[in-house]
């Protein structure tokens, strides 16, 4: 869902316009994605980084 076709009910005009206090903070929580700022597929990049270090590290001490 986006706020781009959402109107404010205290000011009346789109969300994202943001025009009044109520339509910024909506705006800005419904843009708030991620963990800590990181976008979910950054997130991802870093697990399967940190399964393939994990998976060569396991490789290594193998031998």
């Amino acid at each position: 869902m986006s706020c781009e076709h959402l109107v404010c009910a205290q000011c009346a005009h789109p969300v994202i316009e943001g025009r009044c206090a109520l339509c910024r903070a909506n705006r800005e929580r419904m843009h708030h994605h991620g963990f800590g700022g990181l976008s979910p597929a950054l997130i991802i990049l870093l697990l399967v980084v940190l399964l393939f270090l994990t998976l060569a590290l396991k490789h290594l001490s193998g031998l």
